[in-house]
């Protein structure tokens, strides 16, 4: 299996360099001084997560012939938007596949931006998309299983160590593993002494459970699907696992609480609007003692249902 390099990451940087923001390191004023904490806000892209970056770098990588027929995608939200964000830019057709329990918001943003969205149960994004590619002709753009995904995804670990060299742990969610794996390859080649940390909720820890037993251990979607996080409800695959196994230091998982905590300490403190999946490596570099600094700690998406974020910062559920 052909793992994602350095000269990957570099390549996705200039080619999607003109389609995206390039996040800042935004200082944590109010965290430890000795060990200070750097917040990269990826909710701040056009799409409001990360998943612009891959996208644009699946897309940019596509024949113009092939990309012409248009593109299948499946997601739980953020990548959904990203994908229909870049066909957009690029003019073709693209064909989404959503669960039914998505958030409203991610829902209608993704139709806002010009592609036809298709719901499915629980469990069936990939059946439905498969099926969609064999009407459309479209070709699948997945969510994190691809290399071009990853490349572009660790764009942000090129970004973080031009900015801050002397990084020494850098903290990310995990779900299906995508942005883990780039900004872990990233950060592993060009700052070697760096730890490098997945979070994600113990409700959803098929990856901290699958490291331990060094392979791949499937959790039922129903137990995943449990956790506030929706954006976090995904599993590694065998390409993600595989950069996950040699790039990550450890895995920390987190609970519901922790999670709203942490969602908002960022609206209160950074002034940052993040959903939960956004805020869970923020609750993971909380839940270490003596975290090794300087920090990172990864602002994934901002993608929350006003509703939610009402409750959260009001104290309810």
């Amino acid at each position: 299996m052909k793992l994602v390099t350095l000269d990957d990451i570099a390549a996705a940087a200039e080619r999607i360099d003109s389609d995206i923001v390039r996040t800042p390191l935004l200082p944590a004023g109010w965290g430890d001084p000795v060990r200070p904490l750097w917040l990269k806000p990826e909710n701040l892209q056009p799409v409001g997560a990360f998943k612009i970056r891959g996208a644009f770098n699946a897309l940019g990588r596509l024949d113009p012939d092939v990309r012409d027929k248009g593109v299948v995608a499946y997601s739980s939200g953020n990548h959904a938007q990203a994908v229909a964000y870049a066909a957009a830019a690029y003019g073709v057709a693209a064909h989404i596949v959503m669960p039914e329990e998505t958030p409203a918001v991610k829902v209608q943003a993704t139709r806002d931006r010009g592609a036809q969205v298709v719901l499915c149960g629980a469990g069936r994004r990939e059946s439905v998309a498969a099926e969609l590619v064999e009407r459309t002709g479209g070709v699948l753009v997945p969510p994190f299983d691809h290399p071009d995904v990853i490349a572009g995804q660790g764009t942000i670990g090129l970004e973080i160590a031009q900015d801050l060299p002397d990084v020494a742990s850098v903290f990310v969610p995990v779900s299906g593993g995508g942005l883990a794996s780039g900004i872990g390859t990233a950060i592993r080649e060009l700052i070697p002494q760096a730890k490098i940390f997945g979070v994600e909720p113990q409700l959803a820890a098929d990856t901290a459970e699958s490291l331990v037993a060094g392979h791949r251990v499937d959790w039922p979607v129903a137990q995943r699907n449990r956790t506030i996080a929706d954006g976090l409800r995904s599993t590694p695959s065998e390409l993600t696992f595989a950069h996950l196994q040699r790039v990550l230091d450890g895995v920390i998982t987190v609970t519901e609480d922790e999670i709203r905590s942490a969602v908002g300490e960022l609206a209160l403190c950074a002034h940052l609007v993040a959903e939960p999946s956004g805020a869970v490596a923020l609750a993971g570099y909380r839940k270490v003692a003596q975290p090794p600094g300087p920090a990172v700690v990864i602002v994934s998406g901002g993608n929350i249902e006003p509703a939610m974020l009402a409750a959260v910062l009001t104290g309810g559920q």
